[in-house]
């Protein structure tokens, strides 16, 4: 009997997700609620031994309106909020000069 206790608890742990962080810079902010961020990767290429800079656009959910553009962010991912909202925004971690 605590056999079988234990190992539902030993499920439960299993069952929870590891959420994935990104940060990334604020490259648009003119939708409601909704920030687009660029976040950058670098790597080798296997192949050509050559430094790859890839670039990928996410949609991130910002409750407040909080980010602008030009911010470093940091974004958590989430269940979907909409079509191609899969993050929400946690923190600025930067604020962009103001020129």
């Amino acid at each position: 009997m605590s056999e079988q206790i234990e190992n539902t608890e030993s499920e439960k742990s299993g069952l929870e997700r590891h959420r994935r962080f990104m940060q990334g810079i604020v490259v648009s902010d003119k939708m409601d609620k909704t920030i687009v961020v660029q976040v950058t990767r670098r790597y080798r290429h296997p192949k050509y031994k050559k430094y790859v800079n890839e670039r990928v656009r996410y949609k991130a959910h910002d409750e407040e309106n909080t980010a602008k553009m030009g911010d470093k962010v940091r974004i958590i991912e989430s269940r979907p909020l909409s079509r191609e909202k899969r993050w929400r925004l946690t923190s600025v971690l930067e604020r962009a000069p103001v020129l």
